[in-house]
């Protein structure tokens, strides 16, 4: 089994990391009846939303300072957090009623999600170092699916219990763990043995290419995750105004989110002849276009927005595997896994406040809260520039 699975490393990788991203938006996927169910509105969402986020921030930052993620095998962390994943997620349903357990189960999810996400970006680099960029955006296209996955659940469960599409996401996340188990893993990175500190995880940020690549990575994810926790509310919007069955939500918002899957893809294929730089910028400029102008053409009809939706969510995550390719690039060999550990926390330190912000304004801004998240982009644009001019792969 071991040997059909390495194989066809990046497949197994890929499908692993769609399954056991499905974790990270469970419930928002079946949010629209989890909340009449339960009486909860848009701002315990957000919250919802947070507890994830800042699980995984505490977990990407205990990577970095103890060191396992340059220390123990890849896939023995990932395999491990996909069980713990999966078994806290499934809790959830008992405690979903009282909102601060439900929360620290969600904050738990998250936890487990930084044994998830972040390894899956080490065993791609160890499996398939020669064209990272578009290995990593088939990685990052599976985070995206991933993420859309619930929507799609729920979309399939509609009359039936919000707890099904839960327990079906833990399910998978189970399988994404047995599979990296099985495939172990990659020869390509090099181990680093003894005690790593958060200052070591940090080393990357004194050379100047690794810190443009990383401004320019936390500018996109100021957008990312606020844009993909609005989609459904965006989408309702403008059912509503069409006169439709809110019960297409779950459709659409899996359309919008999953199309990023194919940004990511399409990405990675045009790294390979104009380098993951030229397919950063152009994705992130994309990005802050829609982001910019969608807010201002709030009164346009609805099929025109919803059209814009869809580029949005295309174009928001197209970036992403690119910024990690170069980050790896850029960052000392033998703490790559420490500086990518270190990039994504506080990459995802700065979704707390978007997220924070949309869904607690919303009621009261409706479409205009999409203005917060355009300082993401052009802040991003602007750091991302000191990486010099895009230079096509050798």
């Amino acid at each position: 089994m071991t040997n059909l699975l390495t194989r066809s490393p990046l497949l197994v990788i890929v499908l692993a990391q769609l399954f056991g991203t499905s974790l990270w938006f469970s419930i928002n996927g079946v949010w629209l009846s989890f909340s009449r169910d339960l009486g909860f509105g848009e701002t315990e969402l957000g919250w919802m939303t947070l507890a994830v986020q800042a699980g995984f921030i505490s977990g990407t930052l205990a990577l970095a300072i103890t060191g396992l993620a340059d220390r123990f095998g890849a896939s023995r962390i990932f395999a491990l957090a996909s069980l713990l994943g999966a078994l806290v997620n499934a809790g959830f349903i008992l405690v979903a009623d009282f909102l601060p357990a439900s929360l620290l189960l969600r904050f738990l999810t998250g936890l487990c999600l930084a044994g998830i996400y972040p390894l899956g970006m080490k065993m791609v680099i160890a499996w398939t170092p020669k064209y990272a960029g578009a290995a990593l955006a088939w990685l990052v296209g599976m985070l995206t699916l991933g993420t859309a996955l619930p929507h799609l659940m729920r979309g399939a469960t509609l009359g039936m219990p919000w707890q099904w599409p839960l327990l079906g996401a833990s399910m998978l996340a189970l399988v994404g763990g047995l599979l990296i188990w099985l495939l172990g893993d990659g020869p390509h990175l090099p181990k680093r043995a003894g005690s790593m500190m958060l200052t070591q995880g940090l080393a990357a940020l004194r050379v100047t290419r690794f810190r443009a690549v990383a401004g320019g990575y936390i500018g996109h994810m100021w957008e990312l995750y606020a844009f993909w926790m609005l989609v459904p509310l965006l989408v309702g919007r403008e059912l509503e105004r069409l006169g439709h069955s809110d019960q297409i939500i779950p459709w659409l918002a899996f359309a919008i989110i999953a199309t990023g899957s194919i940004g990511c893809v399409l990405g990675g294929f045009l790294s390979r002849r104009l380098g993951s730089a030229w397919v950063a910028r152009r994705a992130l400029t994309t990005s802050g276009l829609v982001c910019l102008g969608y807010p201002l053409l709030s009164g346009a009809p609805s099929l025109i927005l919803l059209v814009l939706l869809f580029v949005w969510g295309l174009a928001v995550i197209a970036d992403s595997p690119q910024f990690s390719a170069l980050a790896a690039a850029n960052a000392p060999p033998e703490l790559v896994g420490s500086s990518l550990s270190v990039m994504n926390a506080v990459g995802f330190g700065v979704t707390l406040p978007a997220i924070w912000l949309t869904s607690s304004l919303w009621a009261e801004q409706s479409v205009w809260v999409v203005a917060w998240l355009l300082p993401g982009p052009v802040l991003g644009l602007m750091a991302f520039r000191k990486l010099g001019p895009d230079a096509p792969p050798a």
